[in-house]
């Protein structure tokens, strides 16, 4: 079966604390690649995200970030580093409250083309994310978007001066 006509995966969540891994990709210019995401009726409530998702069985929450960047992006070749950070966080999203224990993983890249719908994202996401983008740490901080975290502008700079934490930090539980 031809890519563009493979079945989307099924969305599994079914409420609960969700555990998620998410990757902070950069790139040879420390920009970060984000998704567009949207309420999938509303396009108009948007907002900008790292890659990342759900852990999935028995897979380790690096598994699951390789996964899930692949699936989005489309992007393999990577280096994935430490965990950053963790959150807790919870908001409605299409219809329903998602719980979420996120882990951040850093990675680098030298690819800065990603596809603007992944290869296997699920029904769900498919008709929720509208595309990526590569931002500067500079072009985060004048954003008048909303982004997720909220405070990634600081944190991305944070992490380009001073390089990774010695170990992950935890940031602060955020409820929208």
């Amino acid at each position: 079966m031809p890519a563009e006509e493979t079945p989307a995966a099924p969305d599994t969540y079914e409420g609960g604390l969700r555990r998620v891994a998410r990757v902070v990709l950069l790139d040879p210019d420390d920009r970060i690649l984000l998704l567009h995401g949207h309420e999938p009726d509303d396009p108009a409530d948007d907002w900008w995200f790292t890659p990342g998702g759900g852990v999935e069985g028995d897979e380790t929450h690096a598994e699951a970030a390789r996964r899930e960047l692949r699936e989005e992006t489309g992007i393999t070749d990577v280096e994935l580093g430490p965990v950053l950070w963790r959150r807790r966080c919870s908001f409605p999203f299409a219809g329903r409250r998602w719980d979420q224990d996120e882990w951040y993983y850093l990675a680098r890249t030298a690819r800065t083309a990603a596809e603007a719908v992944g290869p296997g994202l699920t029904e769900l996401e498919r008709r929720s994310v509208a595309g990526a983008r590569w931002w500067t740490c500079q072009e985060l901080t004048r954003a008048h978007e909303t982004v997720y975290p909220t405070r990634l502008a600081e944190l991305l700079r944070t992490l380009l001066d001073e390089g990774p934490p010695a170990g992950p930090v935890t940031l602060d539980t955020e409820i929208v």
